[in-house]
């Protein structure tokens, strides 16, 4: 039911632990994690093996997670990393909820121990982490985020989490912005978290320390900016969840015009990490990943393969 990540694994060290991965999904076949993965576990003298589950090109639907997690847990292996789009259809299949999981209302990672099925949430982790790695000294007195979806949602909550004091939320969909907001601020009520409508951020972004991109736009397929850093405050940062490209439009501008930038990969690398040392229980090396992440994503594009990974 599966493929193999990679033909030409290299071969493990003699009695290595064994983990066998998987990622369920639709359209991932372009998805770098099982190359992250499995690189990194053999630095780590571990005998991984990552494969891809599409269910595509297995012609299955999504209300079908459930029947491939039995499969999967019956058929040895150690976890199975979610995506699009069975991250909420998992939270009802898991026996066990990570509390974060919970709050978020999504499962990116399902890991098989004792017979139970425990559910994680990584994507915020990866953001979390890639903010104190990327953005190390940089005000979060007030950020304003542009996207509630999926992305907004773990972006909002690993912002609240690293300290955001003030958490401004804008989406196209009004409603959606709302309902993160009211979900944010029930977890941290501390802090404060904000709904704004689309023709409130020009003001919003002018007083913000800094301004998160959580849309597709600018992707290879979406070209475009979300908004002029030309209104940015001359200190404040921006962070994109885009990253193929990995240099967008929006950070090359803001880049050009001396804001200090946080790229998509950080978060792509850092949800891979967290979701390597939940399934194997030893400590990636996130610089090192991070490395041969800019690989992967430079040898795509010298290849010109523009595809959008989900």
């Amino acid at each position: 039911m599966t493929r193999g990540a990679h033909a030409d694994r290299t071969a493990p060290e003699p009695g290595a632990r064994q983990f066998l991965v998987g990622l369920v999904g639709e359209g991932i076949g372009a998805s770098l994690t099982p190359a992250m993965h499995e690189a990194e576990a053999r630095r780590l003298g571990l005998d991984y093996e990552y494969r891809i589950l599409d269910l595509i090109e297995l012609g299955r639907p999504a209300k079908e997670v459930g029947q491939i997690l039995a499969e999967a847990a019956a058929g040895g292996f150690a976890a199975l990393n979610i995506t699009h789009p069975c991250k909420q259809l998992v939270l009802d299949l898991v026996d066990d909820l990570d509390a974060d999981a919970a709050h978020l209302r999504a499962v990116n990672l399902v890991v098989f121990r004792d017979g139970r099925r425990i559910g994680y949430n990584t994507d915020w982790m990866g953001y979390r982490d890639g903010l104190a790695a990327g953005l190390a000294g940089a005000s979060f007195d007030r950020v304003v985020q542009i996207g509630c979806g999926g992305a907004g949602a773990a972006t909002a909550y690993a912002l609240l989490s690293h300290g955001a004091r003030r958490l401004d939320l804008a989406d196209a969909v009004p409603q959606r912005a709302s309902d993160l907001a009211q979900r944010m601020a029930a977890h941290f009520p501390r802090q404060r978290v904000n709904a704004i409508e689309p023709m409130l951020l020009p003001a919003a972004i002018a007083a913000a320390s800094g301004v998160v991109h959580a849309t597709p736009l600018g992707m290879f397929h979406h070209p475009g900016v979300a908004f002029d850093v030309g209104m940015l405050r001359p200190e404040a940062w921006v962070s994109d969840v885009v990253y193929r490209p990995l240099e967008t439009e929006l950070l090359r501008r803001a880049a050009a015009a001396g804001h200090p930038v946080l790229d998509g990969g950080r978060m792509a690398v850092g949800q891979a990490c967290a979701s390597l040392r939940i399934i194997t229980g030893a400590e990636p090396d996130p610089e090192r990943m991070r490395e041969h992440f800019r690989t992967l994503i430079g040898a795509e594009a010298h290849g010109d393969r523009r595809r959008d990974d989900r």
